[in-house]
């Protein structure tokens, strides 16, 4: 039998092993450069290197802490290192990394204001700060899930409680043949959190209409509302549509207030997924993404891709809180409460039960940085995204192949004679190589049927320096591939 003392561990470990820990984190923050961005491993290679039963015995912090530096860390690719150019960065910064120290000592759930008034009220209240800061007017309900991907379902299970006389909250959809086929709409750019967000609620993919976009890959109002139209002529019920700012490919900015309009005049739900690009708001010089917005339903940021806020933290708004209420609220008994009828409490509004304490993060983010220094960051990083593109537009072999929104540059290595089967075996090749440098890591996209490289800056470390040793990279591997 174990004779050690039941309950935790002694705090005299935590101090220990805590402080032995923040400084571990502080060294890995100020030397990036000591780990590769993608990890070398081959698929396995982690979990070949550990035990495949649990220990029987406990074992000291000191030896597992030895074991996360020895086996787990060189399977981690580093999204928290300045050379990380991948999909759209993430980034910790230190404020949100001491944020989630404190919401894991506090093990909050805040799915009742009675489970924890401080989590509710903050989360309420920083919504409102970050509302503010992305220069939204009043009349927006906020509260933080953990993906756009969830936010998006939301809005769009919203959207079909928004038309009550469908009665599928309490009747469901199955087995009812007088129910019109439900459509929703996105841009043919639009992210696949759409798709699945119409899956969860049974609308299903065949439903999912991709409206055609423009030569600079935004929606087409006039595609959208012939969709419209012929759908209505089919019988189908037109439920919600979806418009980008900032699509993942790249980074292109739908014409919210023109589709905002068709929407208004149709009766369809406007949900507007500025995952990526909707924080730009925060800087007054690139207020204007959002334009238009003040006329959409709902609307997604995400701050845990670039308002520097530690995975997960999405931030979700409708003007319409009761219709989001109508669709998820439900309280059995023993979630019963005294005070429900006065206060908010954030599990009527999706479709969880459990809640982190989010609003922390976030909140210390904000007052860390204040909205000036947010700000400059993001102007810093869309400044590198134009330097960045002026060196792809200097080399003669390399072109753009969009137009350069925000941080986000697509570019691809085009020389003269090629055709364009082997321009995409060359960007392949290159991109390949660039990320087994453990320098930096970057991926593409097709384009009209182009492979094309993307490079994405939305780390708070990243630095001029950095960009510029990725295009050294980038024409390296080119010259070399060429010869």
């Amino acid at each position: 039998m174990n004779d050690s003392p039941l309950g935790d561990l002694p705090t005299a470990e935590l101090r220990a092993q805590g402080a032995r820990l923040l400084d571990w984190i502080a060294d890995y923050l100020d030397h990036p450069e000591r780990h590769p961005v993608v990890s070398p491993l081959a698929p396995g290679d982690v979990r070949a290197s550990l035990p495949p039963t649990p220990p029987t015995r406990a074992e000291s912090l000191e030896r597992i802490i030895a074991d996360f530096e020895q086996r787990i860390l060189p399977g981690v690719t580093h999204w928290n290192h300045p050379g990380f150019f991948a999909y759209f960065s993430i980034s910790s910064s230190i404020p949100g990394i001491l944020a989630e120290l404190l919401i894991a000592a506090l093990d909050v759930n805040a799915m009742l204001w009675k489970t924890s008034p401080a989590a509710t009220e903050l989360e309420q209240l920083t919504m409102d700060w970050l509302r503010q800061l992305l220069g939204l007017g009043d009349g927006w309900f906020g509260l933080i899930n953990d993906t756009a991907s969830i936010s998006t379902m939301l809005a769009l299970a919203a959207a079909r409680e928004a038309k009550p006389e469908l009665e599928i909250r309490a009747r469901g959809m199955a087995g009812r043949p007088e129910l019109p086929v439900l459509r929703v709409y996105c841009s043919e750019h639009a992210h696949s959190s759409v798709d699945k967000g119409a899956l969860a609620i049974g609308v299903g993919l065949d439903n999912v209409i991709r409206i055609p976009a423009d030569d600079d890959y935004r929606m087409r109002p006039d595609a959208l509302a012939a969709a419209i139209a012929a759908d209505r002529s089919r019988g189908s019920l037109p439920l919600a549509c979806v418009a980008t700012v900032g699509t993942t490919s790249v980074a292109s900015i739908d014409p919210v207030a023109e589709i905002a309009a068709i929407c208004r005049h149709e009766g369809v739900w406007l949900h507007v997924d500025g995952s990526y690009g909707g924080v730009a708001a925060v800087s007054p010089r690139l207020r204007q993404v959002l334009a238009g917005v003040e006329l959409a339903d709902s609307l997604v940021v995400n701050p845990h891709k670039w308002l520097f806020t530690p995975i997960d933290c999405s931030a979700f708004y409708t003007r319409h809180p009761a219709v989001l209420r109508r669709a998820f609220s439900l309280v059995p008994e023993y979630l019963v409460t005294r005070e429900q009828d006065e206060v908010v409490n954030l599990m009527d509004y999706g479709v969880q039960l459990g809640r982190r304490f989010r609003a922390l993060k976030l909140w210390m983010v904000i007052r860390a940085f204040g909205a000036e220094g947010l700000a400059a960051r993001l102007e810093q990083h869309c400044a590198l995204a134009a330097t960045f593109a002026g060196w792809v537009r200097e080399e003669p072999a390399w072109e753009l192949a969009a137009p350069v929104h925000l941080s986000l540059v697509c570019f691809r290595y085009a020389p003269p004679h090629t055709t364009e089967a082997e321009r995409e075996r060359l960007n392949t090749a290159i991109l390949e190589r660039v990320n087994a440098s453990g320098e930096a890591y970057l991926s593409h996209t097709k384009l009209g049927g182009r492979y094309v490289l993307r490079l994405a800056i939305g780390n708070i470390r990243t630095e001029e320096r950095h960009v510029a040793r990725a295009w050294t990279l980038l024409t390296e591997a080119a010259r070399t591939l060429s010869d």
